[in-house]
């Protein structure tokens, strides 16, 4: 394996398949069935899931409600969406731990960075949910911050896509991928990657980002044995 330990970013919207909301069961028992590969192989893994499949704060705040009211709705998708592949992680033998940073105690452990560690060396999958806490800061932003607090050695964004583009792939047949490219370079190509906070957090801290797809089945044990699969930012 390339890496030690890394952090694994999902959306919430490819919890959803080919469906139009919600969660698509067989999309994530493939993401467990792919996480399971890896981790025998001794990768250590933690997780942050979007939960744009369920509900979207800056979407409802456009609708009239108070943002920080509907970010704190959205953290509480992204805790759904991690009971979801916790529960598909389980059912093929790994062990989890589900840590979120909004007290629950009845379903999960309150984030505790030592103890999210300990898990990790451990050999449990660790799941981050319900983002930073925080209204105002995206899941994007969580992953980002958990992956400095665990020193991981990468953040791996798994999305529809096969990487970053010139231009969006599925609206622009001619945009071209890059194989490699700088925080700089995407800063002066104003390129979306990750939002603002999370990609200066990650630059600042020197942790790489590998945007890959992951929806297809073994890119995420390609990745994870240094195959130049997706985009790497560096």
């Amino acid at each position: 394996m390339k890496y030690k330990r890394i952090l694994l970013k999902l959306s919430g919207e490819s919890l959803m398949g080919e469906k139009q909301y919600g969660i698509d069961n067989e999309r994530v028992k493939q993401y467990a069935d792919d996480i399971k590969a890896v981790h025998d192989k001794g990768l250590e893994i933690a997780i942050v899931i979007g939960g744009g499949n369920i509900f979207r704060g800056l979407s409802a705040e456009k609708s009239g409600m108070d943002r920080a009211q509907a970010d704190y709705m959205g953290m509480l998708a992204t805790v759904i969406n991690s009971m979801a592949l916790q529960d598909a992680l389980e059912k093929v033998g790994i062990k989890t731990r589900l840590l979120t940073a909004i007290k629950m105690e009845q379903i999960c452990e309150p984030f505790i960075r030592r103890r999210a560690v300990r898990h990790l060396e451990k050999g449990r999958v660790v799941i981050f949910g319900a983002g930073t806490g925080n209204p105002y800061f995206t899941t994007d932003s969580a992953a980002a911050l958990r992956a400095i607090e665990i020193k991981a050695d990468a953040v791996l964004k798994g999305t529809r896509v096969d990487g970053i583009y010139t231009a969006d792939p599925e609206k622009n047949p001619l945009a071209t991928k890059y194989e490699e490219i700088s925080f700089k370079e995407v800063y002066a190509k104003g390129l979306n990657v990750m939002d603002m906070t999370a990609f200066t957090l990650c630059e600042e801290n020197q942790v790489p980002i590998i945007v890959f797809d992951m929806n297809k089945h073994g890119n995420f044990m390609k990745i994870a044995n240094g195959e130049p699969i997706g985009t790497l930012v560096k």
